[in-house]
């Protein structure tokens, strides 16, 4: 089986295994068909449920950018200061300080991203009534259902999670397939508020990712993860 680099096969495979998370991007304006392109295959993505509760804020305007690049700054830079300080058990430091070069040539070019997509989604009011909870509790235990009931803010967020980054891996791979550089960051959500601000997202309404766009600086290649003999567990753990 394939280790991480370019596999035989359908286009597709060759695509992922050359999917780099990008950081260094030229400044050059990316047409709006193809980011339209890209939110298209984004909403091909699964739907839970197929509600499609999904929005996508696409930001081209340089002012907007000006606006949320001192915000990316202190995300960044929070980041760097506390999960990302050392290199994780297992990578190799000189690939991890490549990786953070990468990291603080985005934060301080940030402000010539020349796209940025924020995928959204917002559950609809639960429409749960007590039969249905009985019910609920019935087919999964009594036991089961106190640790659904402890755990719904976990439950919550990866319901809405799994609503959004299928389809947030559909734009990394069609970005990709049309020879766009991007990658998928969270740490806007450390001040989730103040984005959502600048760019007038309803309080009630959850973002999942900021996901840069632009051309590449460097190049595409294959992408360096663990082999599939090391991540397997067939049957049982």
């Amino acid at each position: 089986m394939a280790t991480g680099g370019p596999a035989a096969g359908p286009e597709l495979f060759a695509t992922m295994s050359t999917m780099r998370a990008m950081r260094r991007l030229k400044a050059d304006p990316v047409p709006e068909e193809l980011l339209d392109r890209l939110v298209q295959a984004a909403v091909w993505g699964p739907s839970g449920g197929n509600m499609q509760r999904f929005e996508y804020v696409v930001v081209t305007d340089r002012a907007v950018m000006a606006e949320l690049a001192p915000l990316w700054r202190r995300c960044v830079d929070a980041y760097l200061a506390t999960t990302g300080r050392y290199a994780p058990s297992g990578m190799d430091e000189a690939a991890y300080r490549r990786m953070v070069a990468a990291i603080e040539y985005q934060r301080d070019h940030f402000a010539d991203t020349p796209a940025l997509i924020v995928p959204c989604y917002r559950f609809p009011p639960p429409r749960i009534e007590e039969e249905g909870l009985r019910a609920s509790a019935e087919a999964l235990g009594p036991q089961a259902a106190e640790r659904m009931a402890t755990g719904q803010t976990r439950f919550q967020a990866l319901a809405e999670g799994s609503c959004v980054y299928p389809g947030v891996q559909n734009l990394l791979l069609a970005a990709r397939a049309l020879g766009l550089a991007a990658n998928i960051t969270i740490w806007h959500l450390m001040l989730e508020d103040e984005w959502k601000q600048v760019l007038g997202i309803p309080a009630d309404m959850n973002t999942f990712a900021a996901v840069p766009v632009g051309r590449p600086l460097g190049n595409f290649g294959p992408v360096r993860r663990r082999p599939v003999a090391e991540v397997v567990h067939r049957d049982r753990w």
